[in-house]
């Protein structure tokens, strides 16, 4: 059983800033920073005063997240646009040049030609579809909200099948303003309890890219007129541009050879795209929605990193991988800041004797894969993880 202590406990004043408006990770709007992609001063912990007294006071009412908050944005006012910003954007813009050269080979009648063309469009449709639908669902692509509007409809709905407004509200709304909190950010969204573990971690991931579009579908009639209609023009608009190239420019024969290609292709990399998201979250410390901890322990005890992984870090980008509590503690930060910033945030954390959770994929998957009754079909008991109910 793990005991949080009083001190820890998430109250509202720290999740407001000294206004009374709500912290950035709480808030209504899409994207709201305050152009750094870290909170701003008085948006973290605090420390009431009546909790304090005597000779101690006056540093007692500085939290531990303000401190670390403070050393990050240091860090990201001393960089450059192209640190903050212009790797992750290259990489994006790489990733839709390579698409071209994809098609191309995928005309080809040469098996090894038409295998690599495979390849390469499998590569670039995960780096569009997870790193930069993760991107642009935290407005991380650009400094203005109305283009960080723009891009989280193009990368999620024409270039990820999906609904921008439940994907900010579930991702940004939900799991990172309630992360690993019973019923509101635990990550129950990825549990198939009907489903073997053998299936659920290596056979259904594979129909990621038909469930997709059709879960959208489902979540269509909480949206309005316009943006149901939206929603569904842009949804077409990316998979039928896919489909008509490979008919017209890769020479398909035939229309289920191209969709076939289009399924290969779009759950490439969907089996651990499952994985990473399960593996950093559940079998962790799960809070009650009425007694969670303050922010630094909440993310602290609640997100693990996975180690460095080229392939990943790139498809995925370091905030999922590698950075993820990083990308928890500070989420309007680009990936490639995440990493930047790692070692002050790892540091600190140590330094403070705070948890900094980090285990390798294939441990995290035999942990799974042995404990998946418990991690995956029944829900955790909230008194063992919290204490208090």
């Amino acid at each position: 059983m793990q005991t949080v202590p009083e001190k820890w406990r998430d109250t509202p004043s720290d999740r407001v800033d000294e206004k009374g408006a709500p912290a950035p990770w709480e808030g209504q709007t899409l994207f709201q920073r305050n152009g750094t992609g870290v909170p701003a001063k008085g948006a973290s912990d605090t420390t009431s005063p009546e909790e304090v007294s005597g000779k101690g006071a006056e540093a007692e009412r500085e939290s531990l997240m303000m401190e670390l908050t403070r050393l990050v944005q240091r860090t990201v006012k001393e960089s450059s646009w192209w640190e903050r910003r212009g790797i992750d954007c290259a990489i994006l813009a790489a990733a839709f040049l390579t698409l071209p050269v994809a098609f191309y080979l995928l005309s080809s009648s040469q098996l090894l030609l038409f295998a690599l063309g495979m390849l390469v469009m499998g590569v670039a449709h995960g780096i569009i579809t997870i790193k930069g639908t993760h991107l642009a669902s935290h407005g991380s692509l650009s400094e203005s909200q109305a283009w960080g509007e723009f891009w989280a409809v193009f990368f999620i709905e024409v270039c990820g099948s999906f609904t921008a407004r439940t994907g900010v509200q579930a991702h940004i709304k939900m799991h990172h303003a309630h992360t690993n909190v019973i019923g509101l950010g635990d990550s129950s969204t990825w549990k198939a309890p009907f489903l073997p573990r053998s299936i659920y971690l290596f056979i259904a991931p594979l129909a990621m890219p038909i469930m997709t579009p059709l879960v959208a579908l489902g979540q269509l009639k909480d949206h309005s007129l316009a943006q149901a209609l939206r929603t569904v023009l842009m949804v077409a608009l990316g998979v039928y541009s896919q489909y008509w190239l490979l008919l017209h420019v890769s020479g398909f024969q035939s229309p289920a050879s191209a969709l076939f290609c289009m399924l290969v292709c779009r759950a490439m990399f969907s089996m651990p795209y499952i994985h990473v998201n399960i593996f950093q979250h559940i079998g962790l410390p799960m809070f009650s929605p009425t007694r969670r901890p303050k922010r630094i322990y909440q993310m602290t005890h609640g997100v693990l990193n996975l180690p460095r992984n080229p392939l990943l870090d790139w498809i995925f980008g370091h905030s999922l991988i590698n950075c993820h509590v990083e990308h928890h503690l500070f989420p309007f930060l680009s990936d490639n800041m995440c990493l930047k910033v790692k070692p002050i945030v790892s540091k600190y954390l140590k330094e403070r004797e705070l948890p900094y959770q980090e285990d390798s994929y294939v441990s995290r998957l035999r942990l799974f894969f042995h404990r998946y009754q418990e991690f995956m079909v029944y829900a955790p008991p909230i008194t063992e993880l919290v204490g208090v109910q």
